[in-house]
């Protein structure tokens, strides 16, 4: 996930992504033209590392692999804070789930945190990639494994 709090640490974290990883370009905040621009070179790298870009928003982008919570063409990601909006996303075509807030995040602070046990109920049954997402780093994602977890996504950890 990319975020306008990751300054100069985005291009750090693209390079350290493994190979077939994916990126969720957010950067909200900018200005339309210059949203396509940083969306432009954060592609850039995408295809020389091997990383698949998806946008968030409105705004289709050029060169997007697909959208998330959107509808749009390509690979579909959609967020999901509960069963109910899980089960909303797959009817609606997601292609993979990013479930959070898996732990207590800086992205969300206050927000009540699933935990392991609400994570596992939440997921159990779906048939589709699951990206835990929300306070997320290897070691959590470790303990996400036994619940089928597809990935972790993440800001902070990939910027510190």
């Amino acid at each position: 996930m990319t975020d306008e709090r990751m300054g100069e640490a985005l291009w750090d974290a693209l390079e350290r992504l493994p190979r077939g990883a994916g990126v969720v370009f957010r950067h909200y905040g900018l200005a339309a033209v210059e949203r396509r621009a940083l969306f432009a070179r954060v592609l850039k790298v995408a295809r020389r590392r091997g990383l698949v870009l998806v946008r968030a928003g409105s705004q289709p982008m050029r060169g997007e692999a697909g959208a998330h919570g959107r509808r749009g063409r390509g690979l579909r990601t959609a967020p999901a804070h509960n069963r109910r909006e899980a089960v909303a996303a797959l009817r609606a075509g997601a292609n993979a789930l990013f479930v959070s807030p898996a732990f207590p995040t800086r992205s969300h602070p206050g927000a009540r945190a699933l935990g392991r046990v609400r994570f596992g109920l939440l997921v159990r049954g779906l048939d589709v990639p699951v990206i835990a997402l929300g306070g997320m780093d290897a070691r959590k994602a470790a303990s996400l494994k036994p619940f089928g977890l597809y990935g972790w996504a993440a800001i902070d950890a990939w910027t510190r």
